[in-house]
């Protein structure tokens, strides 16, 4: 509507009259029969022309407007209709005025139901209103903000394991992209992906305090450092984003590993010069688990779950089974009692080789008793896994879980 009216102002529309000529003139009381057809012009009473008559006439056989070849006169109304001229044909610059108004308007309200959003309690935080995350602590630590999603939860009401280590995967990527070092592959730089170099996780250790329910704002906080001469150390903290109370701490090993002969690579200078520049100097988050245990198969191992395949779509773009994936099949061996009256408190994975997409897996768990590494809690139940191919193939992840009674850092109910 707008646009018609605005059309309208640039371009007004002209009434057309019917054709007159010699005949019709007769039929008007000689109107046009006071003209002298050789230009010679004479008064005419009673005769009215309005200014944007547009009737065709003929002249010596020759069509032309009203206007272009009369001048008309009418002597007895001096207050007639100016003839048009360049001032009174431009736009009705009021309408454009309307037209503009009501775009900026929209435009405006637009932009305010946006910055309510990022207000919400339930969104992102101001400085993060996209939940892209950002740099802190002088550009060494990556923090991004995620909302607890309601197919994130499990029967207990709380997030699960696995969404736990999706966000710290998904901080990890995104910590590489925002510094400019994401090449053409998972976390690969550009001088990796030269070289046809990824990461892979040798080890992973994860702490949980408390988990974070179905609503809640997680804030994840994540840096890496040096870990020996070939490897990189990776930490992560989450925290509650209201209460700034430490939820979750995680620390991990990696390596470099070639994409063509899937061999573990030294890290090359070239690669060292990229990452070196944003390693912190700190001890890890989580102290290193180096108990040993026991060495255990299907014949002494407590609960046997065998038959597990992935799917294509546990599959990352290197083309092996995606490292979360190894904390749900440790899982499936895990003792049904200890799953639905406890929740995983501490959790220590060691990966051992690629998972591909035609392996078929075997998980194995036996249960440590209670507190049998030393803890200091009797009501905490240690557990021993170990995912392998089946038919007594090589091992995959070998790992530790401890398990504490559920609602026992909160309130039940």
């Amino acid at each position: 509507m707008v646009a018609t009216a605005a059309t309208a102002s640039l371009f007004p529309i002209s009434s057309s009259q019917p054709e007159s000529g010699g005949k019709n003139s007769s039929k008007h009381g000689g109107g046009l029969g006071s003209v002298d057809m050789h230009g010679m012009k004479t008064k005419s009473r009673g005769l009215q022309v309005k200014t944007n008559a547009q009737a065709p006439t003929k002249v010596n056989g020759t069509r032309i407007g009203v206007m272009d070849g009369l001048n008309l006169k009418n002597d007895d109304n001096p207050t007639s209709t100016a003839p048009r001229t360049f001032i009174n044909q431009l736009p009705d610059w009021s309408m454009l005025l309307a037209a503009i108004t009501t775009i900026f308007l929209a435009a405006e309200k637009q932009w305010m139901m946006l910055d309510w959003k990022t207000k919400r309690p339930d969104m992102l935080s101001d400085l993060d209103p996209f939940g892209l995350g950002r740099m802190v602590e002088d550009g060494f630590v990556f923090r991004q903000n995620f909302s607890i999603r309601s197919y994130e939860i499990g029967a207990d009401r709380t997030a699960s394991v696995e969404t736990l280590m999706n966000h710290l995967q998904e901080t990890a990527l995104n910590h590489v992209k925002h510094v400019g070092l994401l090449g053409d592959g998972f976390g690969s730089t550009p001088e990796m992906c030269k070289k046809n170099l990824f990461w892979v996780v040798t080890k992973m250790q994860v702490l949980v305090d408390r988990y974070p329910t179905w609503g809640d704002m997680v804030q994840v906080d994540t840096w890496v450092a040096a870990s020996g001469k070939n490897g990189m150390r990776r930490d992560w903290m989450i925290r509650d984003y209201k209460t700034g109370e430490i939820l979750t701490r995680a620390s991990s090993n990696w390596v470099m590993m070639n994409k063509v002969t899937r061999r573990l690579s030294k890290i090359p200078d070239e690669v060292r010069a990229e990452i070196v520049q944003f390693f912190v100097d700190t001890p890890p988050l989580v102290d290193d688990d180096n108990i040993k245990l026991p060495k255990f198969d299907d014949n002494t191992a407590d609960h046997v779950r065998n038959g597990l395949t992935p799917k294509w779509s546990d599959l990352d773009v290197n083309q092996h089974v995606n490292n979360v994936k190894y904390v749900g099949w440790i899982l499936e061996s895990a003792p049904q009692p200890v799953v639905e009256n406890y929740e995983l408190a501490s959790m220590t994975l060691e990966y051992r080789r690629e998972c591909m997409k035609d392996s078929v897996l075997q998980s194995l768990t036996s249960l440590l008793g209670n507190d049998e590494n030393g803890s200091g809690d009797p009501n905490l139940v240690d557990c021993q896994h170990l995912l392998r191919l089946e038919g007594g193939g090589g091992e995959i992840v070998k790992g530790r879980t401890k398990w504490r009674p559920k609602y026992a850092n909160r309130l039940s109910g």
